[in-house]
C-alpha cells in the first residue's frame, strides 16, 4: 500500500510517538487517544458515501466493503483501530451483514499488516492477545455458528436481555469456550449504553472500545453521550435513496433537533486516490460552535 496523504492534522502534541515507524509512515502521521477514568473511551469507525448511506441494503451487498470498494488504505485504517483497541462492539443486524468467517481483528481486516499491527499491539501498547468481541442482541437471535463465536483465541460476549439469554441457552451457547453471555436490563428492547460501558470498564477492563455500527446501535450511543470520536471514510461514489429504500446513514433511530444535534470538531483529514479518511472528536456542548 502506498502511504496515505495527510491534509490537515491537528493532533499535533510533542508526545512519544505511539505508532511504530512502519505504520505510522503507512498513516502518515500518529495515532493517540485519551482516557476516561469511569468507562472506555469510545471511537466510531464507518465508510460512507459522498451522500451519507453506509449501506446499500441489497442482499450480499450490504457491507462496508461495497461502499469502499474495498479501498485498501479504509482496510489498513480499519485494522489500525482494532490493533489499538480493547474490544470492539457491533449490532445484531451488522453481524448478520458480514461475512460468517469474520471477525473483529486487525489482521481479518488486513492481513497485508498483520505482523505490525501485532507487534504494535504487543510492544508498543502491552495488550495481550485478541480485542473483546461484543456482540448486542436484545433479541439473542444470531447465528453461534458464525466464526466470531467458535474461533479459538478470540473472546466473544454477547450482551442481551433476560428472554434473549434464554434463546441463546436453548442453542447451546453454553458449548462454546470462548463465548460468553450477559444479560442485562432492556428498555423497550435496547440495553442503555452506559450500562454496556459500565460494564465493559468494571469487568473487562476495556479503556479503548471501538464502535463498528450498525447505525441504530451508534446512534443510540451518541443520542447518550456515549461516543468520543468519530472516524469517517468518504467512498467517492453516490448511492441514493427513494421511498421505499431508504438507506442507512451513519445514525438511525434518533432524530436530534437543531438545539441538540451533537457538533464534532476535525482532528485531522487524510487522503488516498479519491478516499477521504476524517477523523472527528464531538465538541462540549458548551464549545458548540455555529
Amino acid at each position: 500500500m502506498k502511504p496515505i496523504t495527510t491534509l490537515l492534522d491537528r493532533d499535533n502534541t510533542l508526545e512519544h510517538a505511539v505508532l511504530p515507524e512502519e505504520l505510522a509512515r503507512l498513516y502518515s502521521g500518529d495515532l493517540r487517544f485519551p482516557s476516561h477514568d469511569d468507562r472506555p473511551y469510545v471511537i466510531g469507525n464507518f465508510v460512507s458515501t459522498i451522500d451519507g448511506v453506509v449501506s446499500f441494503e441489497v442482499p450480499g451487498k450490504s457491507g462496508g466493503g461495497d461502499i469502499s470498494g474495498l479501498n485498501e488504505a479504509d482496510r489498513f485504517i480499519m485494522g489500525l483501530l482494532r490493533a489499538g483497541a480493547d474490544a470492539a462492539i457491533v449490532g445484531s443486524r451488522t453481524l448478520r451483514e458480514v461475512a460468517p468467517g469474520h471477525l473483529w481483528l486487525a489482521e481479518h481486516i488486513y492481513p497485508e499488516a498483520r505482523d505490525h499491527y501485532a507487534r504494535y499491539r504487543r510492544q508498543q501498547l502491552h495488550k495481550p492477545g485478541a480485542p473483546l468481541n461484543v456482540i448486542v442482541s436484545g433479541s439473542g437471535a444470531i447465528d453461534l455458528k458464525r466464526a466470531v463465536f467458535r474461533t479459538p483465541g478470540v473472546h466473544a460476549l454477547i450482551l442481551t436481555s433476560t428472554s434473549g439469554r434464554e434463546l441463546l441457552e436453548r442453542n447451546g451457547v453454553a458449548t462454546l469456550p470462548s463465548t460468553e453471555v450477559r444479560k442485562m436490563k432492556t428498555n423497550d428492547g435496547r440495553i442503555a449504553p452506559a450500562s454496556i460501558l459500565k460494564l465493559l470498564h468494571d469487568e473487562f477492563a476495556v479503556k479503548l472500545l471501538l464502535h463498528e455500527g450498525g447505525p441504530a446501535l451508534f446512534g443510540d450511543f451518541i443520542a447518550h453521550g456515549c461516543v468520543d470520536e468519530l472516524f469517517l471514510t468518504v467512498a467517492p461514489q453516490i448511492a441514493g435513496r427513494d421511498l421505499k429504500r431508504q438507506r442507512p446513514g451513519a445514525v438511525a433511530g434518533v432524530a436530534f433537533l437543531p438545539e441538540t444535534a451533537p457538533w464534532l470538531n476535525i482532528v485531522s483529514v487524510k487522503q488516498s486516490g479519491d478516499h477521504l479518511y476524517l477523523r472527528y472528536n464531538f465538541a462540549e456542548p458548551s464549545k458548540r460552535s455555529r
